[in-house]
């Protein structure tokens, strides 16, 4: 990739320091995704389902994602599906409160799917209009683990009657192309609509996406 975006830049003939800037965003920007950025918030509920590796910032992003659209005038409820880990349940549902969004927790042990499943119910039946749910921690190695991520997938679905919904692949921008191979994997599971960059306040620039929009046509849909 970084080949790529020096012969494109050094194929634009640039004379200074910024035109040559304005060249390397041109041509990063033409091999990224085309595809819409915003998140597709329809259905009844409009749901956002969020997986990534171990420690990405899954809880985090929801939390944040659920106080954002709070603050737009929306009714979110957040699913705590990770049932793995008593701890995972209890940080997001403190992210729900700080949020001050209703949550759904799983208890420990669970089967996460049966968690999305009951937390989509949960949602109409409250009036909620959007369901963030949150999951456990997997390693684009653990095939059990990217089985059962199917399976929840497929879940809410059938819960939302085969609506789309949005897939969100959540990526630790400290990580650089390891990221790549994360994206390859995970989407080879469940289909993904959108990349979530996380972290980007330490140095991270996140330069990774690039290749993963390029080879896999899936748009960063939120960063932070």
């Amino acid at each position: 990739m970084a080949a790529r975006l020096a012969a494109g830049v050094r194929s634009r003939a640039p004379r200074t320091r910024d035109e040559a800037v304005e060249a390397l965003v041109s041509v990063a920007t033409s091999l990224m995704s085309s595809k819409p950025r915003e998140l597709q918030l329809t259905g009844n509920p409009a749901c956002v389902l969020l997986y990534g590796i171990n420690g990405a910032g899954k809880t985090t992003t929801a939390g944040k994602l659920a106080y954002q659209l709070r603050n737009q005038g929306r009714q979110p409820l957040v699913i705590a599906a990770d049932t793995y880990r008593a701890a995972g349940i209890e940080q997001m549902v403190a992210w729900a409160d700080r949020a001050g969004v209703q949550h759904l927790a799983g208890s420990s042990g669970a089967d996460p799917a049966s968690v999305v499943f009951d937390g989509v119910q949960t949602a109409r039946k409250r009036g909620n209009d959007v369901v963030i749910a949150d999951t456990a921690g997997r390693l684009q190695t653990q095939r059990n683990l990217l089985e059962e991520l199917s399976k929840i997938g497929r879940v809410m679905s059938k819960a939302l009657d085969d609506a789309p919904y949005e897939s969100l692949l959540v990526l630790d921008a400290v990580l650089g192309l390891t990221s790549l191979v994360q994206a390859r994997e995970f989407n080879k599971s469940i289909p993904i609509t959108g990349l979530v960059l996380a972290k980007l306040d330490s140095s991270a620039k996140g330069g990774a996406v690039i290749s993963i929009e390029s080879e896999l046509d899936i748009p960063v849909k939120l960063a932070g």
